[in-house]
């Protein structure tokens, strides 16, 4: 199983670095492509965090232990939420088409920083929430899950390296943030990993944790981002699709 956890892990790692790569090489993105793509992984996320963490955390506790899922849920909700109080949304600091049409010379550099502070603190919860599948009685639901946000972390990884390289950054001191953004997320992957193996009893409420915690990411963040520039019927479309990929893969995984 720790092979299991390494291999989901590094592939958390990787998947954010490889959006980062495109960011060196495209500088720009359409929002209606971006949007698209997002709306496809947040599909997959839905999908992943009812069947695979939410549903699997009610099977593990049993029809006596509902609660503690629940339970879980109401505390991943107020985890991110707070999280979200002490950084800002990231939908409302910059996206990729919106470097289309605001020059780097009209955004601060602690705008930009303050972006790139809160996308690194959302990436230990989403490591987490991995980490955590891990620990279940059903890996399939657990590598569903780690495709479900990896795909995610490919945008995100993009959209941490263009605006630093936009007002300035050096493309190393770039790389180097990226890379520290991927090691946050395979850190939140162990410690989620650790947390769960400690105690089984804790698994229905770790499970029921982090599918709230991507609930309210998905509700609050990425899918605000994906009905903001005029594409919500594609990112729709996309989101829908999303879905249905995860259902498949959980089927065909069963």
């Amino acid at each position: 199983m720790m092979s299991d956890i390494t291999i989901s892990a590094l592939a958390l790692g990787a998947a954010s670095l490889l959006g980062s790569l495109v960011g060196f090489f495209f500088r720009r993105i359409p929002h209606k492509l971006n949007d698209i793509f997002l709306g496809f992984c947040a599909g997959m996320m839905l999908g992943a965090a009812i069947v695979c963490l939410i549903l699997e955390g009610l099977e593990t506790a049993g029809n006596s232990g509902w609660w503690q899922v629940a339970a879980g849920v109401a505390a991943g909700v107020v985890l991110i939420s707070y999280i979200d109080i002490l950084t800002p949304h990231l939908h409302s600091l910059t996206g990729l088409g919106e470097m289309e049409s605001h020059p780097a010379g009209n955004r601060t550099t602690g705008s930009v920083l303050l972006f790139v502070t809160a996308i690194a603190i959302h990436k230990f919860p989403e490591g987490m929430a991995t980490g955590i599948t891990f620990d279940g009685h059903d890996i399939d639901n657990a590598w569903a899950v780690t495709i479900s946000i990896a795909l995610q972390n490919i945008p995100e990884g993009l959209v941490v390296v263009t605006p630093l390289l936009l007002i300035g950054v050096s493309r190393l001191r770039t790389m180097m943030v990226a890379l520290a953004i991927a090691a946050i997320e395979i850190a939140g992957a162990y410690t989620g990993y650790c947390i769960g193996g400690i105690s089984t009893a804790l698994l229905p409420f770790l499970l029921g944790l982090a599918g709230g915690a991507m609930l309210y990411v998905l509700s609050d963040e990425m899918i605000p981002e994906t009905h903001a520039h005029g594409f919500q019927k594609q990112a729709t479309y996309a989101l829908v699709a999303g879905v249905m990929l995860l259902l498949i893969i959980c089927q065909l995984t069963d």
